[in-house]
């Protein structure tokens, strides 16, 4: 499962600690749409408001989305509508992966979860990315 938003900085960084910490045993990774932070740890405010809720984001790196991601993953989850088109507007020609809105595990297909860079509501954003995390999760498990 790979999880993207913007700059892999905030949002899918804490989605992939949300779901790992929930399920252990799942292959997990998290990259942007946008490379401007590859390299770099997530946004210190999101560390810390994420470690309050004992998400440890300590040792994940940003990453830029590559085309190669659509043959690596089994499902993509983009964490907003603009980076699910980024990431199908690079989809390359037999490429089956799906691409789904993760708040589409809490039944609210085509809201987004909110960019705590610009918005600066770290814990609105956890409230959501846990709570997507729990449907994602529940939705693993049943046949």
């Amino acid at each position: 499962v790979l999880f993207v938003c913007l700059g892999n900085i905030c949002r899918s960084p804490a989605a992939q600690a949300a779901v790992t910490q929930r399920r252990t045993d799942l292959p997990l990774d998290s990259a942007g749409t946008g490379g401007w932070h590859v390299g770099k740890p997530p946004y210190d405010p999101m560390k810390e408001a994420a470690h309050a809720r004992g998400l440890d984001l300590s040792i994940l790196r940003a990453r830029h989305f590559a085309v190669e991601d659509f043959h690596r993953f089994d499902v993509i989850v983009a964490m907003d509508e603009q980076n699910a088109e980024d990431i199908e507007a690079l989809r390359p020609d037999g490429a089956i992966t799906p691409v789904v809105l993760f708040t589409d595990h809490i039944g609210e297909e085509g809201m987004s979860v909110p960019d705590p860079y610009y918005t600066r509501d770290f814990d609105g954003c956890l409230d959501l990315i846990e709570a997507c995390a729990d449907g994602f999760v529940a939705g693993l498990t049943q046949p």
